[in-house]
């Protein structure tokens, strides 16, 4: 095929995956987004597919694993396991790179010094990828301690690692086609996924939304660079859009935890998740049945959902968007509130209140709804415990000190759907549920709303 129409083509594929990207911050165009990305990324497959020199069975059978896989899971994996999935997904998009780097220069030892560079980036970046990901994904499932395992030494034998990689990287541009230059090579692909493994597992369970969207970014960035090893551009490009979108993703993450991206690969922060409950602040808990809360909600003008990870937990989504729906059948002002860290991945809530069609501008951001909070009559916080936290912004002792929460605790009155008075994420008790204007309405979030409903139903 000609190249010049080769690259026509990959130009095409590369504005749908800008645009498909562009939609996606918009919840009301984040499918349409999703899929012209999706378009994008089969013309390109499809064109690359059409070179000449290709062995087409081993690209088949790969195309027919990996679709079953990704079919099974899509349809197998519940909600509440979809920030494993991301993990696990990022991972084989480093371990993809790596593989494909060490399969171009194990066809052709005889790189140049930019091409033996790259070939560093795709397989060190590709490695970590693959080995923190899967990190991620231990903390995330509870298959490993989600605490941050603090080991002695760690910064120094992290920052030793990385030394003695850089220093490979080197010798390795120089001596690419020696036998010895092979050996640097097999060193840079242990020391990296080595490294995935000492740089993940210090850092706590409350800092995985921010780790997820790095290691996206990481997966994009060494699949860029493996594109510059086996020249193909749309590879670069999609690299480049995916390490620049990550990246900037993790950004907004950080400013919404108030924290820089050091603090959270270096601090250890969520290592006090088994923190007893009977620590912190303390006061009279205010229980609520059913009966309460439905006389308190069908005397409000206003009403604002606070989603968090045991919404996830309890797949309590279509119940909310059912009571939501009486609600304004009662002509009550109805709205979602959404905490950018609320969950365990980027996105986490909105993806389950759009499965539950809840209405894209009913979703308020977090920085919206707080100048209004004063005049909300009544949040119903649902499994969500760091996010609504007041010591946020009160108490400089406190380990999340600083973060931007929602400001629930000046509504008029705040529901707090729990199981139990236990801590959040974060491990320390969260002074919200004995504050005044609260009711803490324990038991399962699901079981809680249909009782809640049937409340409505039999008005």
């Amino acid at each position: 095929m000609n190249p010049l129409f080769i690259n026509f083509i990959y130009v095409i594929s590369a504005a749908l995956f800008i645009f498909g990207l562009k939609m996606l911050s918009s919840p009301a165009t984040a499918r349409r987004g999703n899929l012209l990305s999706s378009l994008g990324m089969l013309i390109a497959i499809v064109v690359t597919l059409m070179n000449a020199g290709l062995d087409y069975k081993w690209i088949f059978l790969g195309i027919v694993i990996g679709s079953g896989i990704g079919a099974f899971a899509a349809i197998k994996v519940e909600m509440t396991a979809m920030p494993e999935m991301v993990a696990l997904f990022n991972g084989f998009g480093g371990i993809s790179s790596l593989l494909l780097a060490w399969a171009e220069y194990h066809q052709s030892r005889e790189l140049s010094v930019f091409i033996a560079l790259v070939a560093f980036l795709s397989t060190f970046i590709g490695g970590v990828t693959f080995t923190g990901s899967m990190i991620a994904f231990g903390k995330l499932s509870g298959k490993i301690t989600q605490k941050a395992v603090i080991f002695k030494g760690q910064h120094i034998i992290n920052a030793a690692i990385l030394g003695i990689a850089l220093i490979a990287a080197g010798v390795f541009c120089i001596t690419s086609g020696s036998t010895f230059g092979y050996v640097v090579f097999i060193l840079i692909l242990l020391v990296s996924l080595g490294f995935g493994i000492t740089s993940t597992i210090p850092i706590g369970g409350a800092d995985m939304p921010v780790v997820i969207s790095l290691l996206n970014s990481y997966s994009g960035l060494a699949a860029c660079a493996a594109g510059f090893v086996i020249s193909n551009t749309i590879l670069i490009v999609a690299g480049a859009l995916v390490g620049a979108s990550g990246l900037i993703l993790t950004n907004i993450m950080c400013k919404a935890m108030n924290r820089s991206l050091a603090n959270v690969l270096f601090s250890g922060f969520g290592s006090a998740t088994t923190a007893d409950a009977g620590d912190g602040p303390q006061g009279e808990v205010r229980p609520a049945s059913a009966e309460d809360v439905y006389y308190i909600l069908e005397a409000a003008s206003s009403v604002v959902f606070v989603p968090g990870y045991g919404l996830a937990v309890a797949q309590a989504q279509h119940a909310v968007k059912e009571l939501g729906d009486l609600l304004e059948a009662n002509d009550t002002e109805v709205s979602y509130a959404i905490h950018p860290v609320a969950g365990r991945m980027p996105g986490h809530m909105n993806v389950l209140l759009a499965e539950a069609n809840v209405p894209y501008d009913q979703l308020i951001e977090m920085d919206e709804i707080n100048p209004r909070m004063d005049s909300v009559d009544v949040c119903v916080v649902i499994g969500a415990n760091d996010v609504v936290n007041p010591a946020a912004l009160d108490d400089e002792s406190s380990s999340i000190y600083g973060m931007p929460i929602i400001e629930t605790h000046r509504a008029g009155t705040v529901i707090v759907l729990k199981r139990s008075m236990n801590p959040g994420f974060a491990g320390i008790q969260n002074a919200l549920f004995f504050a005044e204007n609260a009711r803490m309405y324990f038991g399962d979030a699901k079981a809680s709303i249909q009782a809640l409903v049937a409340e409505f139903k039999n008005d």
